[in-house]
């Protein structure tokens, strides 16, 4: 496997004061290299800084099983991981350029995922385990290193997206897969309905479609997959070959690099998970992903209230996503139902609600 590097331990250190900030009844900012910090409410409460508790403890590329502490960098984590020809397939994005570095903690905890997401899955798809801290400092030890070992809730997929609400994610045991043989893009011209209705063509298909982006009259298509299958795929679905600059381009999309990402000051980003059936909902400047389930919408601030009924009426929901305020709720309500689910295990988990207070919704 090669030798671990600055593998540091800090789990008891951090459960000490995280007893200390319940006692006291004090907030704490869950934080890894603060690549995330845009996303989500507010930011509150005194920071704990989980890089210094980092370290790949566990890897078995045969196993395609890789653990690693909470504060690891998510670039060395994927870098051990393309020296034995293995992947994270869900492309997690790194965000925050050279002043934020991305950990595996944050990854789990805002649960992001990039452009394959809608062929191989989310972050949460590839949980095996987490050893985490709750409100009270106690280690808590969930799931394991294989995919057959969950009975009952699954606290593991759980921690995924739940932006240090819960508990301080302390070891995350990932499900890795190898790198693809063979991937080409291919670029279409085609308006976004058009575009759309291609996607879910495709999707009806035994073709090896990977991920997709449309954007302003242009359609692109990766394909990955073994290197007949896309040979054959290339062939079946025609279009333009993007050869030198395909690695760049999709970078760029999971990276938000792209000009199309660039705000204006009185502009926000809005994201949109929608059925990929929805037809173009026509709310200003779009960026299709995921074959139509994931669309991002620049919008003027101040146009929540129309954003959020158009995607409901499209059976979707839409996340506030980057903004310059978050003078409205970054996240759609849930459901009375699901609400009390959500706050019953806050209350389990985070009795003293000590842990990123307001982060997911204000009240919390």
């Amino acid at each position: 496997m090669g030798a671990m590097l600055a593998d540091t331990d800090m789990s008891a250190a951090l459960a000490e004061r995280v007893r200390s900030a319940a006692a006291a009844g004090t907030p704490l900012r869950v934080r890894g290299g603060g690549s995330k910090d845009f996303y989500g409410q507010a930011l509150t409460g005194g920071v704990l800084d989980i890089r210094p508790h980092r370290g790949i403890t566990s890897y078995e590329p045969s196993e395609l099983v890789v653990t690693a502490r909470a504060g690891t960098p998510l670039a060395e984590l994927e870098a051990l991981l393309a020296a034995q020809g293995q992947c994270l397939p869900f492309e997690p994005p790194h965000f925050g350029g050279a002043d934020a570095q991305a950990t595996v903690g944050g990854m789990v905890a805002s649960g992001l995922s990039g452009p394959a997401r809608a062929s191989v899955g989310a972050v949460r798809d590839y949980m095996l385990g987490v050893v985490l801290l709750n409100g009270k400092g106690e280690r808590l030890v969930f799931g394991g290193q294989v995919m057959k070992n969950v009975a009952g809730y699954d606290v593991s997929r759980l921690m995924a997206g739940s932006l240090g609400t819960l508990g301080v994610l302390l070891e995350v045991s990932l499900k890795v897969l190898p790198l693809a043989p063979q991937e080409a893009t291919l670029v279409f011209e085609l308006d976004e309905a058009a575009a759309l209705q291609q996607l879910n063509r495709w999707g009806a298909m035994p073709l090896p479609v990977n991920a997709s982006c449309w954007r302003e009259g242009r359609l692109w298509v990766r394909l990955r997959g073994a290197k007949a299958a896309v040979a054959a795929a290339q062939k079946s679905m025609g279009g333009e070959v993007l050869d030198n600059d395909a690695a760049r381009h999709w970078t760029a999309l999971r990276e938000q690099t792209q000009p199309f990402f660039a705000l204006q000051d009185d502009e926000s980003l809005w994201r949109l998970s929608l059925p990929d059936t929805a037809p173009p909902l026509e709310l200003g400047e779009t960026l299709v992903e995921w074959g139509g389930a994931q669309r991002w919408i620049k919008r003027p601030d101040g146009d929540a209230g129309l954003i959020r009924e158009a995607t409901a009426q499209a059976s979707g929901h839409a996340t506030l996503f980057r903004s310059a305020g978050k003078s409205v709720p970054v996240f759609s309500a849930l459901k009375p139902p699901l609400d009390r689910i959500h706050r019953e295990l806050k209350k389990q988990f985070d009795p003293a609600g000590v842990f990123n207070p307001g982060r997911l919704y204000a009240d919390w």
